[in-house]
Order: structure tokens, then sequence, then C-alpha cells
């Protein structure tokens, strides 16, 4: 595996259980890390701060990972952006251990390090990160929204209705009630 800005060298703590490398790093977001409305700007800063220590089994990262959040209110369309940290807690399992407990190394708490001895952090963050992010974004908690008939701001006028006929009487809408009764 070729090495990326959210990939790590981790041959240094193969065989020496307690051993430790922190990484604070600043590397660009990948394409795709969002939901239907928001998201991680690609290309955008995403700051890493975190612990790799090395256990019998393979390495546990540990630490957060940072970005800014952008996109549209789910309610108003309006654009909102803010802060996002997620907390990183990951154990990677060395080839040879996955191998000889195949069973364990399908488990979602557990990923394997790559034969070359080099963690991809891209799968862990995206995972994490995209998970974090809210359903339905709002700029507020109390956004109005946009009128669901016409998609006026709501928040310009609370009082905005439209009068609403029930469907089976539409047909008696049309209908001239002031007819003059000659007979």
């Amino acid at each position: 595996m070729a090495m990326t800005e959210l990939s790590v060298d981790v041959k240094e703590l193969k065989g020496k259980p307690g051993t430790q490398q922190h990484l604070n790093r600043t590397a660009a977001v990948p394409a795709d890390f969002a939901a239907v409305l928001v998201g991680f700007p690609e290309g955008s800063d995403l700051d890493l701060d975190l612990r790799l220590e090395s256990v019998h089994e393979g390495v546990l990262l540990t630490g957060t990972a940072s970005a800014q959040v952008a996109g549209q209110c789910g309610r108003c369309l309006d654009e909102i952006g803010y802060p996002l940290t997620v907390d990183v807690m990951q154990l990677f399992v060395y080839p040879d251990r996955a191998q000889s407990d195949a069973e364990e190394a399908d488990s979602e708490d557990e990923r394997v390090i790559g034969e070359d001895l080099i963690i991809d952090l891209e799968p862990v963050l995206r995972d994490l990160m995209v998970s974090a992010l809210p359903f339905q974004p709002v700029c507020r908690e109390d956004c109005p929204g946009l009128c669901s008939q016409c998609g006026f701001r709501m928040e310009e006028d609370p009082e905005h209705a439209h009068e609403q006929l029930d469907p089976r009487w539409a047909a008696l809408a049309d209908l001239d009630l002031n007819t003059d009764q000659d007979n």
C-alpha cells in the first residue's frame, strides 16, 4: 500500500508492547466524507491528534479527529457550518494474528494492519466522522423552515398559511349558490 496523508507506518511498534507513537497531523479530507445535506468539504483540513500504542494483538489507536462541517439546513436550506470533533478508538490487528484467528478478524471492532505494516486511517475516520453527522441538520433548533406548499420562508411571516379545502368538497366550490328561483 502506498503511503498517503491518512496512512501510518507501524513497523517500529511491532513486537514492542507498550511502545507508543503520537501523531499530530493535518490532512486533506478525502472525497465522500458526507451525508445527504451535510459533510466535510473535500480537501478541507482534517486535524488528527492520535496515539498509536503497541499491544500484543496489534496497534491500539486512540485520540481525536476534527474537521469543519458544511452543508444545508434540512428545514430552510440555509448554509450551515460548524466544527466537529470525534473520539477515535480502534484496534488494528497484525496480519499474522488475523490469519490465525479469522473469526475475530471479521469483527467490526478490529481491523487488520496491511502486510507492509501500514495502517490506512481513511476507512476508520470515514465511519466515525460520517456517522457523527446529523441525520437532519438544522441551522437552529427552532428553525420554522419553508412552507410545504409554496416554499415561502416561514421565518419572515410565521402566520403564513394557505386555505385548504377538503378534497371531498372541492367539486362544490364552483357551485353557484345564488340562483334565482322563479317558480
